[in-house]
């Protein structure tokens, strides 16, 4: 997959739910996940987090919106059942991101709200929880963004493997970089 993400939740306080999101994210290959004003405590975390992932990926717990510190050009797409949130199926997904969800029995905050730089929300009759919002934007963003044969017109699957991926020329853009050499003819020159 293209890019990179994180997976977060505000205000979630059932380990379980945390561990389940960080297990999907250990399992699609998030780079960090993320709880803001979130009640966690570790040694639950590990019963349902039974990929390890807090051993592999860097988990991070902020104390309010103001201390996110997420990385340079990551937008943060906030998950969330509201009038103007863009539908999912429909959603492009930006190359770095961050998802937050809210917590169990509740909604994100106008104040997160207000951070992120986008909101989807799953078109769904009602909300479902935490874990599986964050397991079901997370496979939406592997689909869309990741190398796979087109579906077929027909019932099944993909009937021809996808063609190999080929590389475009080489770029030099300084010629007069040592790095450079072998690539323009060698160290001769």
């Amino acid at each position: 997959m293209r890019g990179y993400f994180a997976l977060g939740a505000e205000g979630i306080s059932k380990a379980g739910n945390v561990g389940t999101i960080m297990r999907t994210g250990h399992a699609f290959g998030a780079s960090f996940i993320f709880t803001v004003n979130g009640v966690v405590n570790m040694s639950e975390l590990r019963v349902t987090d039974t990929s390890g992932g807090i051993d592999h990926v860097p988990f991070y717990g902020w104390q309010s919106v103001a201390d996110m510190a997420l990385p340079a050009g990551c937008q943060l797409v906030g998950c969330e059942l509201t009038d103007d949130a863009s539908e999912l199926p429909s959603f492009r997904h930006p190359l770095r991101a961050a998802y937050v969800f809210g917590p169990e029995r509740g909604s994100l905050s106008q104040g997160m709200l207000e951070r992120c730089d986008h909101v989807v929300k799953i078109p769904t009759k009602f909300c479902v929880n935490v874990s599986v919002a964050a397991a079901i934007v997370t496979y939406d963003r592997m689909i869309s963004l990741g190398r796979f044969a087109e579906r077929p017109v027909r019932v099944g699957g993909p009937r021809e493997a996808m063609p190999d991926h080929v590389h475009g020329r080489v770029r030099v853009r300084n010629k007069e970089s040592l790095r450079m050499r072998p690539l323009l003819g060698g160290w001769n020159e």
